[in-house]
């Protein structure tokens, strides 16, 4: 077994026992095919993938290098 995928496994092991909460979000539709072909890649849910991801981005505190102006 590959390293990321024994990563992965554990990380989706550790997320069924999380707390879910339910959302809706709007997402490009390229970004959604790149996680879904990712997934049948992995063998895993895209929207666990999507789930593992935004996880380690909040544990890792990534922010994006870029400027947002609020539209007041």
């Amino acid at each position: 077994m590959h390293k990321s995928d024994k990563s992965l496994q554990e990380g989706e092991t550790h997320a069924a026992h999380l707390k879910k909460t339910q959302v809706t979000i709007r997402l490009d539709e390229v970004t959604v095919a790149w996680f879904k072909t990712l997934a049948s890649e992995t063998g895993m849910p895209y929207q666990t993938l999507i789930n593992l991801y935004l996880r380690d981005c909040a544990v890792k505190e990534r922010r994006l290098n870029m400027k947002w102006r609020s539209k007041r």
